[in-house]
């Protein structure tokens, strides 16, 4: 180290940090020692500006360049760190730095700066320089500046300052301008004739009977003598015998569907059908959504064999053909009526009128004199046909605010169940009120509105329901009391806006098994059975395109019909 005479020289260091010379130099004239004073540090800094290229060549150690020289400590370690050790150093606050410290100052030194706060309190030797001191002391008076201007307290007032509220622009009264045809003129300037409002449904049939004229046909044709005869066809009350699992799926196997079996029978989307039970040929009815029913007695042509009646203005939502009585076939509409279609008299008949509107029925007795009707609002009423009059015999408001489908219970015909909103309960004939009626079972679980629920059709033991939450459940319902248990349910996509909602129905033949529409490409529909177990899938890509939300076996053959939302039927038969 090189002797300058002073001793400064103690307190500095060789480490491999590179200093220009006029740098160390005035580390050296700068740094305090107990034998100097800061005013004589303040003079000799003076200096320092003025140094010249002379003063390099200070002798050296030799072998040392002058940028490796820094300032350090005498109480420091002599041991220098290696590269790539950081060492932690905690620095102290501002007014530790600048608070008044006893050290070994010379009087002259606490004289010569006790104008300013920090310069009395000087560092001792290895902590902080002069000029580290001052920029402490700028910090905290900067500090002190801009806490003294309340920038928090401002900044939060002005957050909570309340909105402006809009200003509405003006707009000046000028007249708007309209095309002509807005203004009801012509190019010309004539005024043009009020058009009707068109409104998208069948003219509204007047009360009592409506005579069975086919709109498809000339006026004042009558109707085909085959279809008469087919529609009084005497029906066989023989039962098949129930056959297993295996030999249904063969049967089910062997029905195709072809050509000449895909038929339009109505202009609109269907949303019911009825099979009739005669043997010799098949005759099927459908409802579209505005009111209309087709009649399709099956036939080599298909262009033949297909009538069309109008008699209803909304959607016949519900057809069903008498079991005592084939001949006659039963309707309800939205439009509040209830009409049944006599053949041999050849009219529709009025059986029930309301202002509300309608949405299923079933027959109560055996002879089909009297019937279930339920209400959209989730009334239903008991009608019978004997009375004279379109009234009906009583009226009783059930707990869900929607009825979709009545059922009665095939053996036991006191009891038939309800479908709702959300909700299916079983209800006894015997105990209905005009207010507050109890239902005697509920079928829990149904997590939307339930588009339908049937008995099964010879013990009534089983429940189907299907429901919008795209899940058909399979209920026991052998002692009808109670909460009746969940056997299966079965995941299964429902349909959208456009379409007929789903509705799982049983085979009549078969206990145990459902036939449903489905949602899946290529187009088809699903046989189930009661365990879940798809037993057949119906399908045929030539001839099957879309989606058949209405399904429906025949009574005794081995035929299965579905209708699509174009008005088509697809035959499948052996």
């Amino acid at each position: 180290m090189p002797t300058s005479g002073e001793d400064t020289d103690g307190y500095l260091s060789l480490i491999n940090i590179r200093l220009p010379f006029v740098k160390l130099k005035r580390i050296q004239e700068l740094t305090p020692t107990p034998d100097r004073s800061v005013a004589e540090m303040l003079s000799r800094s003076a200096h320092d500006t003025e140094a010249s290229e002379k003063e390099r060549a200070v002798s050296l150690p030799e072998g040392l360049h002058p940028k490796q020289l820094v300032y350090r400590s005498p109480n420091m370690e002599a041991a220098v760190p290696r590269r790539g050790i950081k060492r932690k150093h905690v620095m102290p606050s501002v007014d530790e730095l600048c608070a008044p410290q006893n050290t070994a100052l010379s009087d002259s030194a606490s004289d010569s700066d006790s104008s300013s706060e920090c310069g009395s309190a000087v560092a001792p030797p290895g902590t902080l320089s002069l000029y580290e001191f001052k920029r402490l002391k700028n910090i905290r008076q900067n500090q002190e500046f801009l806490s003294s201007m309340n920038i928090k307290e401002t900044t939060a007032a002005l957050k909570n300052k309340p909105a402006r509220p809009p200003v509405k622009k003006v707009i000046p009264n000028s007249p708007q301008r309209k095309s002509m045809r807005l203004r009801g003129l012509d190019t010309v300037g004539n005024s043009l004739p009020e058009m009707p409002v068109k409104i998208p449904m069948s003219p509204t049939p007047p009360p009592g009977p409506i005579p069975m004229q086919p709109v498809n046909l000339e006026e004042g044709s009558s109707l085909p003598a085959e279809l008469v005869e087919l529609w009084n066809e005497r029906i066989a009350r023989d039962r098949k015998q129930k056959l297993d699992l295996k030999q249904y799926k063969s049967v089910l196997s062997s029905m195709s569907l072809t050509e000449t079996r895909v038929v339009k029978v109505v202009k609109e989307r269907v949303v019911s059908m009825a099979i009739h039970p005669c043997t010799s040929r098949l005759l099927t009815a459908v409802g579209d959504k505005w009111g209309q029913v087709g009649l399709w007695a099956q036939h080599r042509d298909p262009d033949e064999g297909v009538l069309q009646f109008l008699p209803h203005s909304r959607a016949a939502c519900c057809l069903d053909f008498s079991t005592s009585n084939p001949a006659h076939l039963l309707s309800v509409s939205y439009d509040g009526t209830m009409r049944a279609a006599d053949i041999n008299k050849a009219v529709f008949d009025e059986v029930y009128r309301t202002e509300k509107s309608l949405s299923s029925f079933d027959f109560l007795s055996e002879n089909c004199a009297t019937l279930v009707v339920g209400y959209w609002e989730g009334d239903v009423v008991l009608v019978d046909r004997r009375t004279p009059g379109t009234s009906h015999k009583s009226r009783s408001t059930l707990h869900s605010k929607t009825v979709r489908t009545v059922h009665m219970h095939p053996v036991n015909r006191q009891y038939f169940v309800a479908a709702g909103k959300g909700n299916v309960y079983i209800y006894d004939v015997r105990r209905l009120k005009p207010k507050g009626t109890e239902a005697v079972c509920s079928l829990p679980g149904h997590r939307s509105s339930v588009t339908s629920a049937y008995f099964s059709p010879s013990s009534g033991h089983r429940v189907v329901t299907t429901c919008s939450d795209h899940m058909i459940r399979v209920f026991d319902t052998s002692t009808c009391k109670g909460e009746a248990p969940l056997l299966n349910s079965i995941k299964h996509m429902n349909t959208g806006h456009w379409l007929t909602k789903l509705c799982a129905v049983w085979d009549p033949q078969q206990e145990d098994c459902f036939v449903v529409g489905s949602m899946e490409r290529p187009r088809r529909m699903v046989v189930f059975h009661e365990s879940g177990q798809m037993v057949h899938n119906f399908w045929d890509e030539q001839w099957l395109g879309s989606v058949c939300s209405v399904a429906a076996f025949h009574p005794s053959r081995n035929i299965l019909v579905g209708a699509n939302s174009s008005g088509r039927l697809h035959v499948f038969m052996n």
